[in-house]
C-alpha cells in the first residue's frame, strides 16, 4: 500500500516545464556570478589600499627627494630637518628603530618560542585552554598603556639596577616592546607546532624518544616554516610600534646602538610631526613620507626575507 500511494503521489505532481528549470537554473548562475564579485571586491580592498598606500608615499618622497639628495639622506648622520640648519641623516632614525627592535625580539622571540613548545608539547589540556586566552589577552592592551608601564615602572626598576640609566631609554621600550609581542610569536608558532601530523611524534616515540627530544628534535624542526612566520610578524609589529617608543624612548634624535640610551624612531618621528604645526608641503613635512617609505622597504625586506625562508624549510621538511 506504501508504494502504490507513493507512486500515485508522484504522478500526482504537475511536471516541471524546460523554461522554468532554464530560468532557475540562470537564476542561480546570477546568484553564484553575484556571489563571486562580491567576495573579489573584498579580496582587492587589501590590494587598492596597499597600492594607495604605496603611491602617496613614493609621490610625496618624490618632491622631498628633490630637495634632499639621496647620499646624504643615507649617509647624514645627523637628522635636524625642524632647525635653521636643517640635517636629513635617516640612519639617525633608524638606529634607534633597529635597537628597540633588537631588544624586544630578544625578549619576544625565546619566551614566545618556549610558551609554544610548552602549551603545544607538555601542558595539560585544560591549562592550555585556560592560559592560552590570557596569553593572547596581553594583545588587547593598548600600546599607549605598555608605554606608561614602561616609563613609570620598568624604567625606575631598571634604575635599581642601573643607576645611571636617564628617566627616557630604548632599554625599558624596549624590553615592554617584546613583553607586547609575546603573545604573536607564541600563539603563531603553537599553532604551527599542533599541526605537525601525530604520526611524526609517534614515530619518534617508537624510536625511543623523550617527549623533550621529540619536541625539539622533530617537532620544532618540522613546524620552523610557521615558526619563520611568527618571527617575521614579530620584527614587523617591534619595526612599526610608535606609542612605547613615544612615550618612553625619549624622542631624541640620537644616532647610537646603545639602548642605555634615549633616541627617536622612525614611526615616533612621524607622530611627532604629524601632531606638529608644520605647513602641509614644507620640506620638513615631507620628511614624514620619505621616513614612511624607508620603513616601508625595511619591513618589505623582512617579509620577503621571510617568505623564502619558509619556502626553504617547507621544501626541506
Amino acid at each position: 500500500m506504501t508504494a502504490v500511494s507513493t507512486g500515485a503521489n508522484v504522478s500526482a505532481l504537475p511536471p516541471v516545464s524546460q523554461a522554468a528549470r532554464l530560468t532557475g537554473r540562470r537564476l542561480r548562475i546570477v546568484r553564484e556570478r553575484l556571489i563571486e564579485s562580491v567576495l573579489l571586491l573584498a579580496a582587492l580592498v587589501s590590494v587598492f589600499t596597499t597600492l594607495a598606500i604605496v603611491y602617496i608615499l613614493i609621490s610625496e618622497s618624490v618632491v622631498f627627494f628633490r630637495q634632499v639628495s639621496l647620499l646624504a639622506f643615507l649617509t647624514d648622520t645627523q637628522w635636524t630637518p625642524l632647525f635653521d640648519d636643517a640635517h636629513f641623516g635617516i640612519m639617525v632614525l633608524l638606529s634607534g628603530t633597529l635597537t628597540s627592535s633588537f631588544v624586544a625580539l630578544a625578549i619576544a622571540i625565546p619566551l614566545g618560542t618556549v610558551i609554544a613548545i610548552y602549551l603545544s608539547e607538555f601542558a595539560p589540556f585544560r591549562l592550555r585552554e585556560v592560559a592560552k586566552p590570557f596569553l593572547e589577552l596581553l594583545g588587547g592592551v593598548p600600546t599607549i598603556v605598555y608605554g606608561y608601564f614602561a616609563l613609570l615602572f620598568v624604567t625606575p626598576l631598571l634604575q635599581n639596577l642601573i643607576p645611571e640609566l636617564p628617566g627616557f631609554n630604548l632599554l625599558s621600550a624596549g624590553i615592554v616592546m617584546g613583553i607586547m609581542i609575546i603573545p604573536y610569536v607564541s600563539s603563531i608558532s603553537e599553532d604551527a607546532m599542533r599541526a605537525v601530523p601525530m604520526s611524526m611524534r609517534e614515530g619518534s616515540y617508537a624510536m625511543g624518544a623523550t617527549r623533550y627530544q621529540t619536541a625539539i628534535r622533530v617537532v620544532v624542526p618540522a613546524a620552523f616554516s610557521g615558526l619563520a612566520s611568527a618571527y617575521i610578524l614579530g620584527i614587523s609589529r617591534a619595526v612599526g610600534e610608535t606609542m612605547i617608543l613615544a612615550v618612553a624612548a625619549g624622542m631624541q634624535p640620537n644616532l647610537t646602538f646603545n639602548p642605555l640610551e634615549p633616541a627617536a624612531t622612525v614611526t615616533a618621528y612621524i607622530v611627532q610631526v604629524a601632531l606638529g604645526d608644520l605647513p602641509h608641503g614644507s620640506i620638513g613635512y615631507q620628511t614624514i613620507f620619505a621616513a614612511g617609505l624607508t620603513l616601508m622597504l625595511f619591513t618589505l625586506a623582512c617579509n620577503i626575507a621571510g617568505h623564502m625562508l619558509r619556502r626553504k624549510f617547507r621544501e626541506t621538511y
